[in-house]
């Protein structure tokens, strides 16, 4: 693996990435964020199986478009590397995923009632996050992204959003950089955490319009590393 010096500074940010969301509890001993790799887009950077806290910049693996580990990487492998690899195939724009399972999103994907922006901070959910239900095309599973079909087929359910939802499993969120993703996995689970709140008040809710939540998104992109930093900070604490 090339040491090159933003290479390296990728890596570092991988490892900060899978530390935050671990320890704000988007993560826990399950999910995982990749990043594609910065000197060669048909490659991306994903760790060894091992739950996120724990992972260190010598547990990150190279994997081709196709999700297998390439220059002969004998370590073991997310099973579901395959929504990464597909995502990044179909997303020439997404520079990092991430996948998690974080327990205030998961009646989303699995009722009627769709995930919708409450509030500005989480503008990027505008028109709603969409539901890949794996049993739709692949009948019953173990609800696992197991092989590149699978990716393929929830790599169409994002299309062109930010995040989709799993039946029965959980989440993706992308982003055009790793501080981004982180973002917008963090307030995905937010988010959810609010609107159960409103739903429970028994009245009325008003979301964001569409325009607003892409005007709340627009602005946001431009204060991205505020709390980036701090999350980076709390991690390096916690460490």
């Amino acid at each position: 693996m090339s040491t090159a010096p933003d290479l390296t500074a990728c890596i570092d940010d991988l490892v900060v990435a899978n530390r935050v969301l671990a320890r704000f509890g988007v993560l826990d001993g399950f999910g995982h964020v990749s990043v594609r790799h910065p000197r060669d887009p048909q490659r991306f950077l994903l760790s060894r199986s091992l739950a996120p806290e724990l992972v260190t910049a010598d547990d990150i693996m190279e994997f081709g478009m196709d999700s297998e580990p390439v220059a002969g990487d004998a370590r073991k492998p997310y099973l579901e590397r395959y929504i990464h690899g597909e995502i990044y195939r179909a997303r020439p724009d997404v520079q990092a995923v991430v996948h998690s399972h974080s327990p205030s999103v998961i009646p989303f994907a699995g009722s009627s009632v769709r995930l919708r922006p409450i509030y500005h901070m989480a503008g990027f959910l505008g028109g709603g996050a969409p539901v890949f239900d794996i049993r739709c095309c692949f009948g019953d599973t173990d609800m696992l992204v197991r092989n590149r079909d699978h990716g393929r087929e929830l790599a169409g359910t994002l299309g062109e959003r930010s995040v989709a939802l799993m039946r029965g499993h959980g989440f993706v969120a992308v982003g055009p950089s790793i501080p981004v993703a982180v973002y917008r996995a963090m307030y995905t689970e937010m988010n959810a955490a609010l609107q159960h709140k409103a739903i429970g008040l028994n009245g009325d809710i008003t979301y964001l319009s569409e325009q607003e939540a892409a005007l709340a998104d627009e602005m946001m992109a431009g204060v991205m590393n505020r709390p980036w930093e701090l999350w980076k900070s709390k991690a390096a604490q916690a460490a």
